[in-house]
C-alpha cells in the first residue's frame, strides 16, 4: 500500500495533484464501458491503513471491492462515467474507453482547487485531445494508488449496472458473467438474439462462423 502511494508521490513532480484513471468493461460483448477517475486530495495515514487491501480490481474478491469502494468514495475526489453502446459501435471500444476516461478526469479536475495536475492513465494509450499533463502507466492498477482506486470504482459501478440489467434480461445471466462472452452468454444469444445492450460488432465473427458451419453442413 505504501508503495502505491509512494509511486504516485514520485510522479507528482511539479504538479499539485495526482489523478488516476482506469476503465472496466472493454472486453464484454454487452453493456457500457465505465471509466473512473480518482484523486486522493488530502490522504491521511489512517485512510491509507483502511486501504491496505487496495490493488488492481481484477485481483480482488467482490466483497473486498465493495468494501474498498465505500472507503474510496468517502476519502477522495472521484468521478465515474459510462461509454454508451452507440459510442462503442460508432468509434470502437478503445476510443470510447479513452474518451470516457477523459470525461471522468475533467469532472474530477473541475472539483480540485488547482488544475495543475498530472493524470496517470492505466495502459499504454494516452487520452486524445486532452489539455492536462498525462502519463501512461502499463499495469498501473498494480502500481499506482490512484489508478487502483479508479479501477475499483469503475469495476464496482459496472458490475452493479450489469446486475440491474439482469433483472430485465435474466436469460443472459449478466449478474454472473457481467456481459463477458462466456459460452453460456453466447448460447443465450444464439437462442434469444441480441438486445439493445449488446455490442453487435463483438458478435460479427461468431455469427459469421455460425453461418459458415451451417453452409458446411448443408
Amino acid at each position: 500500500m505504501n508503495n502505491l502511494f509512494k509511486f504516485d508521490n514520485d510522479n507528482l513532480i511539479d504538479s499539485d495533484y495526482i489523478v488516476g484513471t482506469d476503465e472496466a468493461g472493454r472486453g464484454p460483448g454487452a453493456g457500457p464501458v465505465f471509466a473512473a477517475s480518482v484523486c486522493f486530495k488530502d490522504i491521511k495515514n489512517k485512510t491509507i491503513d483502511k486501504l491496505s487491501k487496495l490493488n488492481d480490481s481484477k485481483q480482488l474478491s467482490e466483497r473486498v471491492r465493495e468494501e474498498l469502494y465505500e472507503i474510496i468514495i468517502n476519502n477522495s475526489v472521484w468521478s465515474v462515467k459510462a461509454g454508451t453502446i452507440e459510442e462503442i459501435e460508432k468509434y470502437n471500444i478503445l476510443k470510447t474507453s479513452l474518451y470516457t476516461m477523459q470525461k471522468a478526469c475533467y469532472d474530477v479536475i473541475s472539483k480540485l482547487a488547482s488544475d495543475n495536475v498530472i493524470v496517470l492513465v492505466d495502459g499504454n494509450k494516452l487520452i486524445r485531445d486532452f489539455k492536462f499533463k498525462q502519463k501512461t502507466i502499463v499495469k498501473g492498477d498494480s502500481k499506482s494508488a490512484a489508478i487502483a482506486a479508479a479501477s475499483i470504482i469503475a469495476k464496482v459501478t459496472r458490475d452493479r449496472f450489469m446486475t440491474e440489467l439482469d433483472k430485465e434480461f435474466p436469460m443472459y445471466n449478466w449478474k454472473k458473467n457481467k456481459g463477458y462472452m462466456t459460452k453460456e452468454h453466447i448460447d443465450a444469444v444464439d437462442k434469444y438474439g441480441l438486445t439493445k445492450w449488446h455490442r453487435n460488432k463483438f458478435f460479427e465473427k461468431h455469427f459469421s462462423k455460425s453461418e459458415q458451419l451451417t453452409l458446411i453442413k448443408m
